[in-house]
């Protein structure tokens, strides 16, 4: 969103006569892994955690769009369709209910999904406020270890100072990543009575986790410091060597976790919430005074290896 004023992860619909909102939002991308069924979980998971990043608890459903090639084996197209359905009925509770699909030299997988919520409960990706933390759910480094998984596939001898079996399980954790929903963030943001701590919400993806920060600090005179960086085992190094901008926090993420910019007397027992209700979470940066709307990487930022989440 964006085009008519404030940068949102959704639409946001009034519902006439109502206190209700419905919130909405596309998303439509080339899968990046050749398993099918993985493919359309991702997709999925990608497609519903805008809502989340709105605070919905619930979706209401997904219609999907799947575009693939004259020549794309049928159960190809049935596996992507079976992953969705998997990762809407039996990761979020929520349905398809129903799509579109035509052909097109380049596959493209993703659609619609919509959620509603009470207009009072919206948390918005604007609202910083200084001296906020930064609370991070998942690692980043997705872009750099989904390009080892193809260079593995089709060049492998490019990796070879790598041990094949310990990136394989970055991989996998990637996978787990790009699979896992935020909707378990956005439950544990309703537990509370009142969530007025929680100042600002996103999530993290194509912009990456500076990106989508400086987001934030829409409409706002505020700048944030990334202090702190859990990535993925690998993912530095191998963002060094292809060329991908690790070190400014711009890497693209894929169904990332949630970024909450949340009230420094409140952060402890939310993070501690968090990891009760087994959600990874880090304190990544601090909302401050500086130049307005400026995302800097500390120079003495501190980079966490992350192998399990």
């Amino acid at each position: 969103m964006g085009l008519a004023g404030n940068i949102e992860d959704a639409a946001i619909i009034p519902i006439p006569n109502s206190e209700l909102v419905l919130i909405k939002n596309i998303d439509i991308f080339t899968p990046i892994i050749d398993e099918p069924e993985i493919a359309g979980e991702i997709a999925a998971c990608n497609v519903t955690n805008d809502i989340f990043a709105m605070n919905v608890p619930e979706i209401s459903g997904m219609l999907v769009f799947l575009a693939i090639s004259t020549r794309t084996p049928m159960e190809v197209a049935e596996g992507i369709l079976k992953g969705i359905k998997y990762f809407m009925e039996k990761k979020i509770n929520s349905k398809v209910v129903g799509g579109h699909t035509i052909y097109s030299e380049w596959p493209l997988i993703g659609g619609e999904a919509s959620g509603y919520l009470h207009k009072n409960k919206i948390i918005q990706k604007q609202g910083v406020k200084i001296g906020d933390k930064l609370v991070l759910t998942k690692p980043i480094g997705l872009q750099a270890i989904m390009a080892s998984y193809r260079i593995l596939k089709d060049f492998p001898e490019m990796l070879e100072n790598y041990s094949k079996d310990e990136l394989q399980k970055s991989i996998d954790l990637a996978v787990k990543i790009m699979t896992t929903p935020n909707q378990a963030v956005v439950k544990t943001i309703h537990s509370y009575d009142n969530f007025s701590f929680i100042h600002a919400l996103s999530d993290i993806t194509g912009f990456g986790l500076a990106g989508h920060t400086a987001e934030m600090l829409q409409n706002s005179d505020l700048s944030a410091n990334i202090e702190t960086i859990p990535s993925i085992r690998f993912s530095e190094e191998l963002s060094h060597e292809l060329g991908y901008a690790f070190d400014d926090c711009l890497c693209h993420e894929t169904a990332g976790g949630m970024l909450l910019s949340v009230d420094p007397t409140k952060v402890e027992d939310f993070t501690t919430k968090l990891t009760s209700n087994n959600i990874s979470n880090w304190i990544v940066g601090t909302i401050e005074k500086g130049q307005p709307r400026q995302v800097k990487i500390s120079d003495n930022v501190q980079n966490i290896e992350i192998i399990k989440i």
